[in-house]
């Protein structure tokens, strides 16, 4: 098991008054497995918690962030972000790519890692700027899988993508989980996730629901648990109906 996350509870701690500190969690008892060799999406609405927890998984939470509960992590863990500004604006593409094979012991090898991605080998002698969204989050990904590591935890990789980018960058997480790769999809796009996931979580009202089979997201959603099963018929493309 690549990640392991049981009984974890996610807030913050904030002044109340001159001496007080107010405790507020935002996400409480999650349970969640990801497995090597399967891509787990996590779905919710924005604000329900899920970069809190690959913030938390990574190691990353702010100072004042309160945690209980237990993360287990097996090997190496990169974060695939959605923001190109994750890129160094002062350096040439090919260069933070270099950067990222040595801290890993790898040859940089940037053409090829490029055109992994459909990238032209003059992508290297750009800066950030002069990339477009899609590139720039293509960019990200050959940066990520460069290792390759353990654990792959994408922060809504497709958010504002045109559709060919989309489709690139879920069928890049495709096939590294086909090798052997672990992802934690998260997400707030549930339809885009359903081809390339083997199992899809749902974080709402602070809580965790259990995993289902993604293949179980058809028809009307019968077999689903009842919280998995409104979200999945309340979608314009099943009618809103909110079963």
């Amino acid at each position: 098991m690549s990640l392991r996350v049981r009984d974890l509870s996610l807030g913050f701690s904030a002044p109340d008054g001159l001496w007080r500190r107010r405790e507020t969690w935002l996400v409480q008892g999650l349970n969640l497995d990801v497995a090597a060799g399967r891509i787990t999406a996590l779905i919710g609405a924005s604000g329900a918690g899920k970069s809190l927890l690959a913030h938390a998984i990574l190691g990353a939470l702010p100072g004042n962030a309160l945690q209980t509960g237990r993360i287990a992590v097996q090997g190496r863990t990169v974060f695939l972000p959605q923001q190109g500004g994750w890129l160094d604006p002062t350096a040439r593409i090919g260069d933070q790519i270099a950067w990222a094979a040595r801290r890993k012991a790898c040859p940089a090898q940037v053409a090829d890692r490029l055109a992994l991605l459909d990238l032209g080998s003059a992508v290297a002698a750009l800066y950030p700027h002069q990339l477009s969204g899609g590139m720039a989050r293509r960019v990200l990904m050959v940066m990520a899988l460069i290792g390759p590591p353990a654990l792959l935890v994408a922060d809504e990789p497709t958010a504002g993508l045109d559709p060919a980018s989309s489709a690139l960058l879920l069928a890049t997480l495709r096939a590294y989980a086909a090798e052997g790769g672990a992802v934690l999809l998260i997400t707030h796009d549930l339809i885009a996730a359903l081809p390339i996931a083997d199992e899809v979580a749902m974080l709402a009202d602070g809580r965790l629901h259990p995993a289902c089979p993604a293949q179980a997201f058809a028809g009307d959603g019968a077999v689903l648990p009842a919280a998995a099963r409104r979200q999945w018929q309340a979608l314009p493309q099943n009618g809103f109906t909110d079963a």
